[in-house]
Protein backbone atom coordinates (compact mmCIF):
# COMPACT_ATOMS: atom_id res chain seq x y z
CA UNK A 1 0.00 0.00 0.00
CA UNK A 2 -0.54 2.78 -1.11
CA UNK A 3 -2.33 2.20 -4.11
CA UNK A 4 -3.47 5.05 -6.50
CA UNK A 5 -5.80 4.80 -9.06
CA UNK A 6 -6.90 7.81 -11.53
CA UNK A 7 -9.75 8.00 -13.42
CA UNK A 8 -10.12 10.11 -16.40
CA UNK A 9 -12.24 11.09 -18.89
CA UNK A 10 -11.24 10.32 -22.62
CA UNK A 11 -11.83 13.85 -23.71
CA UNK A 12 -8.23 14.31 -22.15
CA UNK A 13 -6.69 11.69 -23.70
CA UNK A 14 -5.45 13.75 -26.01
CA UNK A 15 -3.93 16.44 -23.91
CA UNK A 16 -2.09 14.42 -20.83
CA UNK A 17 0.60 12.03 -20.90
CA UNK A 18 -0.98 9.88 -18.59
CA UNK A 19 2.23 7.78 -17.77
CA UNK A 20 3.94 11.21 -16.62
CA UNK A 21 1.28 11.95 -14.45
CA UNK A 22 1.50 8.63 -12.89
CA UNK A 23 5.02 9.32 -12.10
CA UNK A 24 4.67 12.53 -10.75
CA UNK A 25 2.15 11.08 -8.72
CA UNK A 26 4.71 8.29 -7.52
CA UNK A 27 7.16 11.00 -7.10
CA UNK A 28 5.05 12.44 -4.34
CA UNK A 29 3.90 9.73 -2.54
CA UNK A 30 7.68 8.65 -2.25
CA UNK A 31 8.53 11.99 -0.72
CA UNK A 32 6.87 10.62 2.31
CA UNK A 33 9.72 8.14 2.94
CA UNK A 34 8.55 8.04 6.51
CA UNK A 35 4.52 7.08 5.62
CA UNK A 36 4.80 4.57 2.63
CA UNK A 37 7.58 1.75 2.10
CA UNK A 38 8.30 2.84 -1.74
CA UNK A 39 7.86 -1.04 -2.49
CA UNK A 40 4.34 -0.97 -1.83
CA UNK A 41 3.47 2.25 -3.78
CA UNK A 42 1.29 0.89 -7.08
CA UNK A 43 -0.61 3.83 -9.41
CA UNK A 44 -2.93 3.06 -12.03
CA UNK A 45 -4.78 4.79 -14.42
CA UNK A 46 -8.67 3.63 -16.38
CA UNK A 47 -9.50 6.29 -19.20
CA UNK A 48 -13.04 6.08 -19.34
CA UNK A 49 -14.70 5.96 -22.18
CA UNK A 50 -18.55 6.08 -21.36
CA UNK A 51 -19.32 9.24 -19.18
CA UNK A 52 -21.28 12.08 -18.59
CA UNK A 53 -20.31 15.50 -17.07
CA UNK A 54 -22.60 18.14 -15.94
CA UNK A 55 -25.72 19.00 -18.63
CA UNK A 56 -23.63 17.19 -21.45
CA UNK A 57 -23.15 20.40 -22.93
CA UNK A 58 -19.95 21.52 -23.01
CA UNK A 59 -16.83 19.23 -23.81
CA UNK A 60 -16.05 18.78 -19.62
CA UNK A 61 -13.76 16.95 -17.96
CA UNK A 62 -12.57 15.07 -14.92
CA UNK A 63 -10.36 13.60 -12.74
CA UNK A 64 -10.49 11.73 -9.91
CA UNK A 65 -8.03 9.88 -7.57
CA UNK A 66 -8.63 7.54 -5.21
CA UNK A 67 -5.68 6.88 -2.94
CA UNK A 68 -6.26 3.46 -1.02
CA UNK A 69 -4.18 3.27 2.06
CA UNK A 70 -3.80 0.34 5.39
CA UNK A 71 -4.31 1.84 9.14
CA UNK A 72 -2.03 2.51 10.68
CA UNK A 73 -1.10 6.63 9.50
CA UNK A 74 -1.90 9.64 11.70
CA UNK A 75 -4.40 12.29 10.44
CA UNK A 76 -1.55 14.64 9.95
CA UNK A 77 0.42 11.85 7.68
CA UNK A 78 -3.24 11.09 5.60
CA UNK A 79 -3.56 15.17 5.43
CA UNK A 80 0.07 15.88 4.19
CA UNK A 81 0.16 13.01 1.56
CA UNK A 82 -3.47 13.95 0.08
CA UNK A 83 -2.41 17.40 0.11
CA UNK A 84 0.65 16.94 -1.95
CA UNK A 85 -1.37 13.97 -4.35
CA UNK A 86 -3.95 17.21 -5.42
CA UNK A 87 -1.07 19.66 -5.59
CA UNK A 88 -0.13 17.41 -8.49
CA UNK A 89 -2.92 16.96 -9.79
CA UNK A 90 -3.87 21.15 -9.77
CA UNK A 91 -0.03 21.57 -11.34
CA UNK A 92 -0.25 18.84 -13.73
CA UNK A 93 -3.43 19.92 -15.09
CA UNK A 94 -3.22 24.06 -14.82
CA UNK A 95 -2.57 24.52 -18.57
CA UNK A 96 -6.03 22.39 -19.43
CA UNK A 97 -8.03 24.09 -17.03
CA UNK A 98 -6.68 27.20 -18.22
CA UNK A 99 -9.22 27.15 -21.22
CA UNK A 100 -11.47 23.99 -20.80
CA UNK A 101 -14.30 22.99 -18.15
CA UNK A 102 -12.31 20.53 -15.73
CA UNK A 103 -12.89 18.79 -12.68
CA UNK A 104 -10.49 17.44 -9.77
CA UNK A 105 -11.35 15.27 -6.97
CA UNK A 106 -8.92 13.17 -4.93
CA UNK A 107 -10.59 10.78 -2.52
CA UNK A 108 -9.06 8.51 0.65
CA UNK A 109 -10.05 5.00 1.43
CA UNK A 110 -8.84 3.87 4.58
CA UNK A 111 -8.72 -0.17 5.11
CA UNK A 112 -10.35 -0.80 8.30
CA UNK A 113 -10.03 -4.49 8.28
CA UNK A 114 -6.95 -6.45 7.54
CA UNK A 115 -5.51 -6.86 4.13
CA UNK A 116 -4.26 -9.74 2.24
CA UNK A 117 -1.24 -9.61 0.49
CA UNK A 118 2.28 -10.80 -0.30
CA UNK A 119 4.76 -8.56 -2.21
CA UNK A 120 8.96 -9.27 -2.30
CA UNK A 121 9.84 -5.91 -4.09
CA UNK A 122 10.23 -4.80 -0.33
CA UNK A 123 13.56 -6.39 -0.32
CA UNK A 124 14.70 -4.10 -2.67
CA UNK A 125 14.27 -1.42 -0.75
CA UNK A 126 15.25 -2.78 2.94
Amino acid sequence: MPHIVVEYTGNLSSHIDIKGLLEQINAAVMAEKDVFPIGGIRSRAYELKDYHVADGKENDAFVHLNLKIGKGRSDEEKKRVCERLFQVLQEYFSEYASDHYLALSLELNEFQHKTYKANNIHKRFS
